[in-house]
């Protein structure tokens, strides 16, 4: 599996929605799951994104569904970035 890092900015709709039922966070990361990824870890950050979750999925394309399927919702934009382990990529630029 790839690992992909997501930033995700939530909108005032996605605010109210946290404010008033917190635990859709966790739904939505098992929601994740039943498109072929898997949560590994999720952080809420200060700054200009307010959540930092480290992703797996099987491709690229898995990941991009995913992105577009939360972002689809209108309660979050999101950034997916493809994360490549260092020593992998030390092996490819040698």
């Amino acid at each position: 599996m790839a690992t992909y890092i997501m930033l995700s900015s939530i909108t005032p709709q996605g605010a109210k929605t946290i404010k008033s039922r917190p635990e859709r966070i966790k739904e939505v990361n098992k929601e994740v799951e039943g498109m072929g990824g898997k949560v590994v870890a999720q952080y809420a950050t200060l700054g200009p994104y307010d959540f930092v979750t480290v992703l797996e999925a099987p491709d690229n394309e898995t990941a991009a569904k995913i992105s577009l399927e939360i972002g689809a919702r209108g309660s979050v934009s999101i950034l997916t970035l493809t994360a490549i382990p260092v020593d992998l990529f030390i092996t490819k630029i040698i």
